[in-house]
């Protein structure tokens, strides 16, 4: 009989069996048989400010997806000007004119590759070029702050002075700026925070000409635990000093030990992020303030940043003490 095919049962079964097993393998991978088809939401909260005559700083508040945001993009006047992951909720875009007026967007994205819709516009005019801005501002003066929950601090400060004219206060968080705010204002409101943390800030200012001043001093807040939270086992007071011997330097650090209720046995070191050494006691560990000398023999003015956490009673690691910046003597 011609023009039918006879498929035969065990054919079936073998097409049956290979579907069945691509699907438990796409499974097996992190696969779905389910595709994400949602786009993500529009980020909100955008904000812009004029950074220099040349650059603006554009800010946002992290978008949500069914998937999870992958990453945003920045959009000037329409086109896109800048990309970042989704661990970042601020950019600077360089390369303006003074004197002009630009709008601003931000989109997320997901691991999908869909797109929210833009967000709300926000525009900004850069200032014009300051006649031969020769300093940096001065250092802000009396940095202050309380937080307001376990996920937001307000800091404020001292207003800086430029022999032009301070266009921004940009405040960081371990050496990363995290938020800026325009020059006419002393204040910052900074969200999205963890609860139960110590969090070190400073403030520096910045001129039309792009420069900025020393950092103020740092000021160290903790947020306040969630209820039923376990209290904090990060050590406080940490001071650290710098002083030169011959062709090293001398860095002598302190600390006040947390109470957790048994013997803290060891602390690791943190030199810029990473750690660099595990402190163990040779005897019997110390009671009360805990000392302990690091040598450093980069070139004088190398500028580091320290943190400590301790060994726990029950082996774990404990919560980071806040940051100290040092600088290497000569």
């Amino acid at each position: 009989m011609e023009g039918i095919t006879v498929q035969r049962p065990h054919a079936r079964t073998a097409l049956t069996c290979s579907a069945a097993l691509l699907l438990a393998a796409l499974t097996a991978c992190g696969g779905s048989a389910e595709a994400d088809t949602e786009r993500p939401a529009a980020p909100e909260g955008v904000t812009a400010q004029a950074g220099s005559a040349t650059s603006a700083h554009v800010m946002w508040e992290r978008a949500s997806d069914s998937e999870g945001v992958t990453g945003y993009d920045v959009y000037r006047e329409g086109k896109k000007a800048a990309s970042v992951d989704a661990a970042r909720l601020m950019t600077d875009i360089e390369g303006l004119t003074e004197s002009t007026a630009y709008t601003f967007t931000v989109r997320a994205r997901d691991a999908a590759g869909h797109h929210s819709v833009p967000s709300a516009a926000v525009s900004v005019t850069t200032p014009a070029a300051p006649p031969a801005d020769e300093e940096p501002p001065t250092v802000p003066s009396k940095l202050r702050g309380a937080a307001d929950g376990g996920r937001t601090v307000t800091l404020s400060w001292g207003r800086s002075t430029d022999d032009v004219g301070v266009t921004s206060y940009d405040i960081y968080q371990e050496d990363s700026r995290i938020h800026s705010v325009p020059g006419t204002r002393t204040t910052a409101r900074l969200t999205g925070l963890r609860p139960g943390t110590v969090y070190t800030f400073t403030v520096r200012a910045r001129d039309a000409a792009d420069r900025s001043s020393p950092d103020s001093d740092a000021l160290d807040l903790t947020t306040p635990s969630a209820s039923g939270a376990p209290r904090s086992t990060a050590p406080t007071g940490l001071r650290a000093k710098a002083t030169a011997d011959g062709d090293e330097s001398r860095v002598d650090l302190s600390w006040d030990q947390p109470d957790t209720g048994g013997t803290i046995p060891a602390y690791q070191l943190f030199l810029d992020g990473k750690l660099t050494t595990t402190i163990v006691w040779g005897g019997t560990p110390p009671a009360g303030r805990a000392t302990y000398r690091l040598v450093l023999t980069e070139p004088p003015g190398t500028r580091h940043s320290l943190k400590i956490r301790p060994k726990l009673p029950d082996g774990t690691w404990g919560d980071f003490s806040a940051q100290r910046t040092v600088v290497v003597a000569g």
